[in-house]
């Protein structure tokens, strides 16, 4: 299993992790390069919601669905407020967000689907894209996993909303963890810590490492554990292990701008 960022021509860059088969799922992590947006969002900014000219916005995501054979006209996406709702996405829901903040399908942190035409888009910069889909039932979730969303274990809860509505088996899933902050670029106050310490008590010495004064956290190994603990067989996860801190070339990374930049953006598509 491994992650690639291709160069899909006209300075356009996708990331795919090759757990998923292309025949079924289009999928994508967006980088920052081949865009219309100025700085401080240079240049492929996708969200609408960091204060980068919406038109400027639309074009980056036409640029980039085209590129890997989508069309941001079936853009579906929701307002991130690092919580834990879930929402269901129907194809009639396609566009809902696509052109207008305010249109977005819902206040949630994870969307779920088994329909195809409909292009499930989340936005980040260091918070971590997780990927699910079923390939029994052809379903499925795309998660947005800020610190707030993995304590609370969205990605595990998105899980068994599948199974609730599609029938899905945590044994059948297989799962991507996206470009993100990482443990060495990561760190926390002892408020942060001590929820994590609380809420996975047996892994703590695994997300949680202090080093010259600093504790650290490891979201890959918290979201990793929490699908693991959901069912997943641990060769049915991958990882990009790729940090949006360190490779600022091709990523944005909040941390690392203080708060002003770009946003990235993971799709996931059924066929």
């Amino acid at each position: 299993m491994s992650f690639v960022l291709r160069h899909m021509g006209n300075n356009l860059w996708s990331g795919q992790l090759d757990i998923f088969p292309e025949d079924r799922l289009i999928h994508g992590f967006s980088a920052r390069h081949g865009g219309v947006s100025p700085v401080p969002f240079d240049t492929l900014n996708m969200a609408l919601h960091v204060g980068d000219d919406p038109a400027h916005v639309w074009e980056n995501r036409t640029r980039y669905l085209r590129t890997i054979g989508s069309d941001a006209a079936r853009i579906c996406t929701i307002r991130q407020v690092h919580g834990t709702e879930i929402v269901r996405v129907l194809r009639r829901d396609a566009g809902r967000g696509a052109r207008d903040y305010d249109d977005a399908c819902a206040d949630a942190d994870a969307m779920i689907t088994n329909d195809s035409g409909v292009a499930l888009l989340l936005c980040y910069a260091d918070c971590v894209p997780v990927l699910l889909y079923d390939p029994v039932h052809n379903a499925a979730g795309l998660v947005h996993a800020g610190w707030k969303g993995t304590v609370q274990r969205i990605a595990a809860k998105t899980i068994a909303r599948m199974g609730e509505e599609f029938g899905t088996k945590p044994s059948d899933v297989c799962a991507g963890i996206g470009p993100s902050i990482s443990a060495d670029c990561y760190v926390v106050g002892p408020e942060v810590a001590d929820r994590f310490y609380t809420k996975f008590p047996a892994y703590a010495n695994e997300i949680l490492t202090k080093r010259d004064g600093a504790i650290h956290l490891d979201l890959w190994a918290a979201n990793r554990i929490q699908l693991v603990e959901a069912g997943l067989a641990e060769n049915n996860i991958d990882s990009a292990n790729v940090c949006t801190s360190c490779d600022r070339t091709f990523f944005y990374s909040y941390r690392a701008a203080g708060g002003r930049t770009g946003r990235l953006a993971a799709v996931m598509e059924l066929r």
